[in-house]
């Protein structure tokens, strides 16, 4: 059993790579909502959230399943890697002949504007996510530290350059996107020697057909992951408009910080659940593990709901500075997601896709209804207690799920009180808001009252002046 040594080495490794890159980003998010409007962003947020969901659902998730295979050392490699090629190749027909279609007959206008950025992004993020599963997978972890940086470091640089001195405004941002990913998925070609491993044959259709049959309830799972995560930003797109929209979206920013954590000790994670699964934990490895984390992720989230004004106010420029309103909430809503994804490795140790895609399926189910009602009830903030609601639901039925699986000590009814101050504390923060907001309108209102009293004064000594020294109109 490697245990924790193993785990720590990865994150490390993982962190290394990641964290720096990913805290600079975070940090040109003044730079977007000043260069960018609410409605391009808004724009450029469907785009990215709809390449999101088309890569799995049209790779059929092959690249989860191009992790857990080449963890097992029984299976070669070669035909792992040319199964999860021949789906991706497949996939870029297929959306390639949905955008010729939709410009065609613009089922979707909104598509139109930049039909050839949406179909590079939908190729390079399969492509790199396809190779970042094969990485893993292969333990080459340094490898995808690696090409974290220098996707981050080339976004970077292009977002510097073409949105200040070229001004090329969501153009440019689409184009840093896209060569980040080209410059990843590059390298990750050239460092795992993709070519050379790939093979044909009557084993490779065999193997094929298992991956498959582990892939598409994966596929299920993260078509509903994708729902609970960005489904709202449609609906209020729908229901309130683009621009509301690009408002809403760029709340998700502050939350990314946890997010950014959770990808980071996820990758890592799984590596370590697949290769130590204990159905009894008798070292008590898992259950110790999830018991900090946990305590990590509420930390570091009540601190973020204290802090989210004053980040706001940093990052947001211009209408955007109103987002940070929506932050409380979705900061819990991570919580529970990243205690949901680490429960998800228990799940990836034993190959039991369907537990992902059920609980995954309920919590959508459950976005989609609560969006539609509190979105037309309360407006954006319905989207934020919508997306809270599913992804708790999603953590209680992978709880109870784990527990059969494994036996996994964790005390739930301190973690419940802990989550529940996350809400009141949520709570408070708003209502204070709101309590400065009325103290602020009511000062606003006093001093526009003197304002008008000065100035009727004013004009009434000017009348009697004028009277007195006998000038007429």
């Amino acid at each position: 059993m490697r245990g924790k040594r193993y785990l720590a080495k990865n994150i490390l490794r993982l962190t290394a790579g990641q964290f720096g890159t990913k805290i600079l980003g975070f940090f040109l998010v003044p730079l977007y909502t000043r260069v960018l409007t609410s409605a391009e962003y808004g724009t450029y947020d469907l785009y990215s959230v709809t390449v999101s969901l088309f890569v799995p659902v049209l790779t059929l998730n092959i690249a989860d399943s191009a992790t857990i295979f080449l963890l097992d050392r029984k299976n070669p490699r070669e035909c792992v890697v040319s199964v999860g090629l021949k789906c991706y190749l497949c996939s870029l027909a297929v959306f390639a002949a949905a955008v010729c279609a939709n410009h065609a007959f613009s089922f979707l206008p909104l598509f139109n504007e930049y039909p050839l950025f949406l179909f590079l992004m939908f190729a390079l993020s399969g492509l790199s996510q396809l190779l970042l599963s094969c990485a893993r997978g292969l333990d080459r972890i340094r490898d995808v530290s690696v090409s974290g940086v220098l996707c981050s470091a080339v976004v970077i640089a292009l977002n510097l350059v073409l949105l200040l001195p070229l001004r090329m405004g969501l153009a440019g941002y689409y184009l840093a996107f896209i060569g980040g990913a080209l410059v990843q998925s590059v390298y990750l070609c050239v460092s795992l020697r993709i070519l050379s491993l790939v093979r044909t044959g009557r084993r490779e259709q065999n193997l094929g057909r298992e991956m498959l049959s582990y892939s598409c309830p994966m596929m299920l799972n993260s078509v509903s992951w994708w729902v609970n995560s960005v489904s709202d930003r449609y609906i209020v797109a729908w229901l309130c408009g683009v621009v509301q929209n690009g408002i809403y979206s760029v709340a998700y920013k502050i939350p990314s910080v946890l997010n950014m954590l959770h990808g980071i000790f996820s990758q890592a994670w799984t590596l370590s659940a697949v290769q130590d699964f204990d159905g009894n934990d008798r070292s008590g490895f898992f259950s110790r593990m999830y018991g900090l984390y946990n305590a990590c992720m509420v930390c570091l989230c009540s601190l973020l709901i204290v802090c989210a004004r004053p980040m706001a106010r940093i990052l947001y420029a211009n209408d955007f500075y109103g987002a940070w309103r929506f932050v409380p909430f979705l900061l819990v809503a991570s919580v529970f997601g990243a205690m949901s994804g680490y429960l998800g490795g228990i799940f990836a140790a034993v190959r039991d896709s369907k537990s992902f895609a059920v609980s995954s399926a309920a919590g959508a189910l459950l976005n989609i209804v609560l969006n539609v009602v509190l979105i037309r009830l309360v407006g954006a903030m319905g989207a934020a207690a919508a997306t809270l609601a599913s992804y708790t639901l999603v953590w209680v039925m992978r709880m109870r799920r784990a527990k059969k699986i494994m036996r996994l000590n964790v005390s739930l009814a301190k973690d419940c009180a802990a989550y529940a101050l996350l809400v009141v504390q949520c709570a408070l923060v708003l209502a204070d808001e709101k309590a400065c907001g009325v103290e602020l309108c009511g000062g606003r209102r006093a001093v526009s009252g003197s304002l008008r009293h000065v100035r009727k004064e004013f004009r009434t000594n000017c009348t009697d002046s004028k009277k007195k020294i006998g000038i007429k109109k």
